[in-house]
């Protein structure tokens, strides 16, 4: 049967979704006042959005690809592995679907985010990412860095020698298969993610960031605007270079 456009953006919204609403919610229960797992860490926080991401690919892979992220979308376009005219369809979906998520983390945290009200700065990186040390050049940095080696794998996973069983399948996250992306996201989470949070996917950042500022958050700070363009730009222009890699060597 073949799978229509409409229907491809319908599970890049889901998968988005539930990448979002899993890894948002663990970053919620191991910060918030009164979580049973308030305080449980990095560790726990880079483990679980690799399963968030995992779980976003079981949704979307068979489907659409599980790109569940603009970087990726962009960066298998410049490859030639994904057509143009599909890009904007999957980049809204993908932003309506973490803005969803992030909605639904508030609803499922609402009360411990009332009796968080003493650490502003701790509910808005429920939402999105804000750096370690603000220093704007290293953030980006990081950012382009950390989803160069994101894209690059992905693409270098959907080659002929890793993954010939690809076929006519779509190309995204997916074609790595649901324990290798979650492997990724770890690794990428405990390697590259102490600067910025790695972001890496301007759907899981931007979305979330305009939920915390419109929802009626109890104490809540800004939403950090001033760094939002961070987290956009630099995983755009990380799958720009993995693309332009990938076409030279590969």
């Amino acid at each position: 049967m073949e799978i229509t456009l409409l229907q491809q953006c319908v599970f890049e919204f889901l998968g988005t979704m539930i990448l979002v609403l899993m890894g948002d919610g663990v970053c919620a229960a191991c910060t918030l006042n009164k979580s049973k797992a308030q305080g449980a860490g990095w560790v726990v926080i880079t483990f679980a959005w690799g399963f968030a991401v995992m779980c976003g690919v079981f949704i979307a892979g068979p489907y659409s690809g599980a790109h569940l992220n603009p970087a990726v979308s962009v960066g298998l376009a410049l490859a030639g592995t994904f057509p143009w005219a599909s890009v904007a369809p999957y980049i809204a979906a993908q932003l309506l679907g973490g803005f969803l998520g992030a909605v639904l983390v508030w609803v499922f945290y609402k009360y411990h985010f009332d009796a968080s009200s003493d650490n502003p700065d701790g509910m808005l990186c429920c939402f999105c990412t804000m750096p370690a040390i603000d220093k704007r050049g290293n953030n980006l940095f990081s950012e382009i860095l950390a989803t160069f080696v994101l894209v690059f794998i992905i693409l270098a996973i959907g080659t002929s020698g890793n993954a010939a069983h690809m076929g006519d399948a779509p190309i995204g996250m997916g074609s790595l298969g649901a324990f290798p992306v979650t492997c990724l996201i770890i690794a990428l989470g405990m390697s590259l993610g102490g600067t910025t949070g790695y972001a890496m996917n301007p759907a899981r950042d931007l979305p979330p960031r305009l939920a915390h500022a419109l929802l009626p958050i109890k104490g809540k700070r800004d939403s950090g605007w001033a760094y939002s363009w961070v987290p956009v730009a630099g995983p755009l222009v990380g799958g720009i270079i993995a693309a332009g890699l990938y076409l030279l060597v590969y």
